[in-house]
């Protein structure tokens, strides 16, 4: 259905990819990987027509249609939440608007020729006159009720607006596809609705996300952004993954092979080469060793990161404990009488729908705000590591990343600093620049470096994975299970969830919570 031809991106100097020809068929859902700044945003952009490419061409089947999930969720405020969603098909919504304006108006022969061929049009974009039914159903499984959806876009939160502009791109059905990390901003419930309605995409779909999860439910094939280069894996995310370890490991192998057969040709060389008898033969071993080339055969370009959580002290009998807090906002409940304890070698996963007040809990837990009533008691000997769901908001300034990090511990030594910062990838130069000039995912890799120093025996994080990519999650996913202290963490990643978690604590709508001793899929066998 799609095809590039000789694409090619660059930005002056820099390219970010070139010579890529694929072909995008029908009926089959791509996934699109690479790391952060590989160009993944910017290919889909081209593919879209949203981005010129530099050289090259996309070629799209005559009479497809393409749908591409909108980033603004500003652009549409002033519209109801139910035409946002019709403006998905731009042409039934103008051929329906149309026609209710000149039903207002006094008919006239001319305004009953253009009625005509407005139905016409309305019949071509929606012959089963259902459209709106299926408008409706699609925001109620978003959690819009019916007497909701004529409200204005501008009366709901930012979470809600992204729902609905992912409504707007389903309900036309397009023949081809493009999402832009579409599971940002949901909550698990939502994220599972959206891999059903993508499993049951007849065309072609790209998508781009840091979800492994979502990736392996929806995706049969995946693109990887490596090297300049777009390759495709037949099969889902852990498909790729497993084939990609594979072809590493025998690389690995042929270079570390012909390391040794270089430094062997290089002794003979030094060792023969001012010895006439021997100097034919070291010169052809020197051919030899020209035709060498340990760079041919490429791995991944990516870096993995090393997150290791230690913990400076050891827990004593008491962690933390909640006894019948309540917190309320503006007069509505948001949590209502909890209590709940932690014991050692807990790793709890906090979980519930958006808005039900996982980062009002965290904020109440490492007490920057107070509860209106209850009492939260942590041991004596806890020191507790908080990553905030706002990170990206709290670091900035001039400073370098070095010396930002040394700011929280002055008496830590020079080299676990450095230690800590190149764990997430920041190399020797990078640790130089300003943390200003991060990005929102190097400024979450700082937060993480930041807990790894301050080597805390009890950890909350909110929402740690935003910005990550997909490399990151699975090291932190690592680093939680090795980890010898406890956790509270909060995320939407299943799979993170998958890995680490021990008890899952979920916030209900009325404010109460679930505390389910278990793994996440043993909670969510024991739900169904």
């Amino acid at each position: 259905m799609v095809q590039t031809v000789n694409l090619k991106k660059a930005f002056g100097s820099r390219v970010l990819f070139q010579e890529i020809n694929v072909k995008l068929d029908g009926g089959k859902r791509y996934g699109l990987i690479g790391a952060n700044g590989a160009g993944k945003t910017t290919f889909l952009n081209i593919l879209s027509g949203k981005e010129d490419a530099t050289e090259g061409e996309i070629q799209v089947q005559n009479g497809k249609k393409v749908g591409t999930l909108g980033q603004n969720q500003f652009e549409y405020e002033e519209y109801s939440i139910f035409d946002t969603v019709l403006l998905g098909n731009k042409r039934l919504y103008d051929a329906i608007k149309e026609k209710e304006k000149l039903y207002l108006e006094e008919y006239t022969d001319e305004i009953g020729d253009r009625l005509g061929v407005l139905e016409i049009v309305c019949c071509e974009e929606d012959p089963t006159y259902e459209y709106d039914v299926k408008i409706t159903k699609i925001l109620e499984d978003l959690g819009f009720p019916a007497a909701q959806q004529n409200e204005l876009m501008s009366t709901i939160t930012g979470g809600d607006k992204f729902k609905v502009l992912l409504a707007q791109v389903l309900y036309p059905k397009p023949d081809v596809l493009f999402l832009d990390e579409p599971t940002n901003n949901l909550d698990i419930v939502t994220i599972g609705w959206l891999e059903n309605q993508l499993q049951h995409h007849d065309g072609t779909m790209v998508v781009i996300s840091h979800d492994r999860h979502f990736l392996n439910a929806v995706c049969t094939n995946i693109l990887d952004v490596d090297y300049k280069q777009i390759r495709e894996f037949s099969g889902n995310y852990d498909d790729w993954y497993i084939a990609s370890m594979l072809i590493s490991k025998q690389n690995e192998t042929d270079v570390n092979k012909k390391l040794k057969e270089k430094e062997e040709l290089e002794k003979f060389i030094t060792r023969f080469s001012a010895n006439a008898s021997k100097a034919r033969q070291a010169t052809s071993r020197q051919k030899q060793l020209d035709k060498l080339n340990v760079g041919e055969i490429k791995v991944s370009s990516r870096r993995d990161p090393s997150i290791i959580f230690k913990q400076k002290r050891e827990v004593g009998k008491e962690l933390l404990s909640l006894k019948n807090i309540s917190k309320s906002f503006d007069g509505e409940l948001v949590l209502n009488d909890i209590s709940f304890t932690v014991e050692k070698d807990d790793k709890i996963a906090l979980i519930g729908p958006n808005g039900a007040g996982k980062t009002t809990m965290c904020e109440l837990i490492v007490e920057n705000m107070k509860p209106d009533t209850g009492d939260i008691h942590w041991g004596a000997t806890i020191q507790n590591g908080y990553f905030p769901q706002n990170a990206t908001d709290l670091i900035e300034g001039d400073m370098t990343l070095y010396d930002w990090l040394r700011g929280f511990d002055r008496k830590a030594d020079i080299a676990e600093i450095r230690n800590c910062l190149g764990r997430m990838l920041f190399n020797g130069t990078e640790q130089e620049k300003s943390v200003k000039s991060c990005s929102g995912g190097e400024k979450h890799r700082m937060m993480l470096s930041k807990i790894m120093l301050e080597q805390p025996n009890f950890m909350v994080l909110d929402e740690p994975t935003n910005h990550l990519d997909l490399e990151a999650i699975i090291a932190l996913g690592e680093g939680l299970l090795a980890y010898a202290g406890s956790v509270i963490c909060v995320s939407h990643d299943r799979e993170l969830l998958d890995v680490y978690a021990n008890r899952i604590i979920e916030i209900q709508a009325d404010g109460t919570i679930i505390d389910f001793k278990g793994s996440y899929e043993e909670y969510i066998e024991q739900k169904a």
